[in-house]
């Protein structure tokens, strides 16, 4: 069964960055759009961004315009964090669609990851 798998989370200070990555167990994740979600606790899984299957269409949420970039790079699509805040914790997701206007709705995507935790702190 197809997988994804989250990396790169950690504990990191206000004003700091990490870099998340998105790789498939099994097959490549060239065929479909990748989305990211978060989810803080007692909070509903939320959109972040998303990027079609060549790399060309890109979408972020209002929350972390200007902050985080989405891309991808043969079989692995990244989450660039910068800038973080407080506000950005929560379990970071990737998550696959077969749609081609890169949602950022949940339900639009049918296989994801494990989640991997980011904490923004000091």
């Amino acid at each position: 069964q197809l997988q994804l798998e989250e990396s790169g989370g950690g504990l990191v200070q206000p004003g700091g960055s990490l870099r998340l990555s998105c790789v498939a167990s099994r097959f490549t994740l060239n065929p479909y759009t990748i989305g990211w979600f978060r989810q803080a606790p007692g909070k509903e899984r939320e959109g972040v961004s998303s990027i079609s299957k060549d790399g060309s269409t890109t979408k972020y949420a209002d929350s972390v315009k200007g902050r985080f970039t989405v891309s991808r790079v043969r079989s692995t699509v990244y989450l660039q964090m910068n800038s973080l805040k407080a506000d950005d914790t929560a379990v970071y997701y990737c998550a696959q669609s077969f749609r081609e206007t890169t949602p950022l709705d949940p339900d639009d995507y049918h296989t994801w990851g494990q989640g991997t935790q980011v904490t923004v702190s000091s």
